[in-house]
């Protein structure tokens, strides 16, 4: 039987059951294929060795912290990651809370204070570039050093590259989804963009329309391009549905709007209001236009909906996370 994910605080003492166990260790924004390259060299030692696989990140980001005036889009809140490292087979994901007074500790302070008092690891799995303590003193060779003193392992993994040899990373992510390149995305993160939140209530114009939506409210960070998509639906019962779906500020009705995700959920009717649901990119249909009423704008909506459905009846799990997360 498959041991129940924890997500937890670094702040609470770690339960004894997921002490001594392999923990890898990093930001883990996007959970993206360089990342699962980290993720799954800790999951093997940890099965090999029969001990717990963990994950220790840092939450807010540390660039919040550093730039909070810059915008950061985050592309696994926390929710999200604990999802995505829960299908990939880890025990727990523990979020070490990120402040000033955390980032002046001294290398040899995060070392004994979090790694070896707050988890007890017997292993640290993290990327060949990960730095930690004041000013970042603390290395990958600091790390490998203070493992021989403190009686735990180090592996370091070097940066994943994709096929045509550039590194993954999420900066990178970001940038496709900027620019609508929702499929090129889910080629560096293997498996399908997905974001996660709470259907409000709307205006209720689709619903007049024939076109009933469900709507979500994203981070205002949030830079995925406004337009229209392919998507797949996840209630929080797990049942899924092929959809269409518009993130933007809707201009033929609304010019002062907000941007907001409408999702026109197919073959469903029924009360979303107050569910937390999941809906995965597959394709970028068209960009937002401004439509000569409400006619035009329900003809295009019909275009979207076909074209939709036929890109959905092709699609294919690009990983094992893919086919839990989006199949």
């Amino acid at each position: 039987m498959k041991q129940a994910f924890e997500h937890l605080s670094a702040v609470a003492p770690l339960p004894a059951h997921l002490r001594g166990g392999i923990v890898a260790i990093g930001n883990f924004d996007g959970v993206h294929r360089g990342h699962q390259s980290v993720l799954e060299l800790a999951l093997s030692e940890a099965r090999g060795d029969g001990v717990p696989a963990l994950v220790l990140t840092f939450e807010p980001h540390p660039r919040k912290v550093f730039r909070p005036q810059v915008p950061l889009f985050v592309l696994t809140p926390p929710p999200m990651k604990a999802r995505l490292l829960a299908s990939l087979g880890f025990a727990a994901l523990v979020e070490q809370p990120f402040t000033r007074d955390f980032a002046s500790l001294s290398p040899e302070a995060f070392v004994t204070d979090v790694l070896e008092k707050n988890l007890g690891i017997r292993h640290a799995v993290t990327g060949f570039d990960f730095h930690f303590g004041k000013d970042r003193q603390g290395g990958p060779a600091f790390l490998m050093a203070a493992g021989e003193r403190h009686g735990f392992g180090v592996t370091l993994v070097d940066a994943f590259r994709d096929e045509g040899a550039e590194v993954v990373s999420s900066s990178r992510i970001r940038e496709l989804l900027a620019e609508g390149k929702v499929e090129e995305a889910a080629g560096l993160l293997g498996y399908r963009f997905t974001v996660e939140a709470e259907v409000i209530g709307g205006q209720q114009l689709g619903r007049t329309l024939g076109f009933p939506t469900a709507n979500m409210r994203l981070s205002p960070e949030a830079a995925l391009k406004e337009g229209i998509y392919a998507v797949r639906f996840r209630r929080a019962d797990g049942t899924l549905h092929d959809g269409v779906a518009s993130f933007g500020r809707r201009p033929t009705v609304d010019d002062n709007g907000a941007p907001l995700l409408e999702t026109y959920v197919f073959d469903f009717s029924g009360d979303l209001y107050g569910e937390n649901c999941q809906v995965s990119f597959f394709g970028f249909l068209r960009p937002e236009l401004k439509f000569d009423g409400l006619d035009a704008l329900v003809a295009q909506m019909k275009t979207d909906e076909a074209e939709a459905r036929a890109l959905l009846a092709g699609v294919r799990p690009l990983s094992q996370l893919d086919a839990e997360i989006a199949f």
